[in-house]
C-alpha cells in the first residue's frame, strides 16, 4: 500500500525515464521535436480515444517521429493531467465563444449523452467549447515544447557524437597489444 501512495524511487523517476527515452531516439532533432509537439497538441483536444491516431497523422505530415508522438501523448495527456486540461479548455472555450454560463444551476447528464452517443446533443454544451478552448493552449505548449525538445535533443546528440568520436580516436591511437581482452 505504501508503494502505491509513495513510490520508493520517487515520483520524478518516470519523468526522468521518459525524458531519457525521448533524448535517446535515433531520429533527427526536428523529427523528435515534431513528434513530441504533435503529441502534446492533440492531448489538449477532447477526443481521448483517438489521440494517438491524431498525433500520428500530424507527425506524418511534419516528418516527425511516431515514437516521440506516442511518448508526447502519453506524457502530457494522462489521467493525472486530463482534469486540468479539461478545466482549462472548458473555461477558455466559453471565454472565446462569448458564452455566459447558461448552464449555471443546471446539470448535463454526460453519462446519458455518451450512452446514447448522440453527437449533436453532446456537441454544443460540451465538445464545442472544449475544442475551441483547446486551440490556444495547444498552440502555445506545442510550439514551446517543440523548441525545448529540439534544442535539448540537438545538444544531447552533439555531446554523444563528440564522446563517441573521442572514444574511437583513443581506440585507434592505442597499440593493439594494450587493448583489454574480453
Amino acid at each position: 500500500m505504501r508503494e502505491l501512495l509513495w513510490p520508493r524511487k520517487g515520483f520524478l523517476r518516470p519523468l526522468r525515464y521518459l525524458s531519457m527515452r525521448i533524448l535517446r531516439l535515433s531520429a533527427s532533432p526536428h523529427a523528435v521535436a515534431a513528434g513530441v509537439a504533435a503529441g502534446v497538441f492533440v492531448s489538449w483536444t477532447p477526443f481521448i480515444g483517438v489521440h494517438f491516431v491524431m498525433a500520428f497523422v500530424i507527425t506524418y505530415f511534419l516528418s516527425g517521429s511516431m515514437v516521440a508522438a506516442a511518448l508526447g501523448c502519453a506524457a502530457f495527456g494522462n489521467p493525472l493531467t486530463y482534469p486540468f486540461i479539461w478545466g482549462i479548455t472548458w473555461e477558455i472555450g466559453h471565454l472565446l465563444l462569448s458564452r455566459e454560463d447558461h448552464l449555471a444551476g443546471q446539470t448535463v447528464d454526460l453519462a446519458a449523452l455518451f450512452h446514447k452517443l448522440n453527437f449533436t446533443e453532446l456537441w454544443k454544451p460540451v465538445l464545442e467549447p472544449m475544442l475551441v478552448g483547446a486551440i490556444p493552449p495547444a498552440i502555445v505548449t506545442s510550439v514551446a515544447l517543440y523548441a525545448l525538445t529540439f534544442y535539448t535533443v540537438k545538444g544531447f546528440q552533439t555531446r554523444r557524437h563528440t564522446r563517441l568520436l573521442e572514444r574511437a580516436r583513443l581506440r585507434l591511437a592505442s597499440p593493439v597489444g594494450d587493448m583489454p581482452s574480453v
